[in-house]
């Protein structure tokens, strides 16, 4: 698995301890930045994160921000992306089963570091169980994609 991770400066010190916790389970990752904490935009590196899963470079990203609201809408505007801000560890499970998001936005205003790297671990180890009602939903949502994204 290789994770594409994105962050603006208030994302920047949970991304650095996401990237630890993906180091220690030898978990492969892209870095789209941000690299410190000056102040920056978050639609840069969101979006960098996001194109990178939507074209395959990266099976899933993680992207980061203040409220992880910024950033997930950012992601989520990229055709093939189904980004999910989640708080707790049940959505995380659930937006992986039921709408096979490939994008996690997290909140680091929001939720402390234990919490998040719960969600991460969650989010990276729940599969998509390809359920019948699950695929058809997600195909309506790929459906509104094209019509909407040409």
């Amino acid at each position: 698995m290789n994770i594409a991770l994105g962050c603006d400066h208030g994302g920047f010190g949970l991304k650095q301890e996401i990237i630890k916790y993906l180091e220690e389970r030898g978990i492969a990752y892209k870095d789209f930045g941000c690299m410190d904490t000056a102040p920056c935009d978050y639609p840069e590196f969101g979006m960098a994160a996001a194109k990178a899963v939507a074209k395959g470079e990266c099976d899933r990203g993680i992207v980061v921000c203040t409220t992880g609201i910024g950033i997930s809408i950012t992601a989520n505007k990229v055709k093939g992306i189904r980004c999910a801000l989640c708080s707790d560890t049940v959505s995380a499970r659930l937006t992986r089963e039921h709408n096979d998001a490939n994008v996690l936005a997290l909140g680091a205003g929001i939720v402390g570091t234990n919490l998040a790297l719960g969600i991460v671990e969650t989010f990276l180890d729940t599969a998509f169980p390809g359920e019948e009602k699950h695929c058809r939903r997600v195909e309506k949502i790929t459906a509104l994609e094209e019509e909407s994204m040409k």
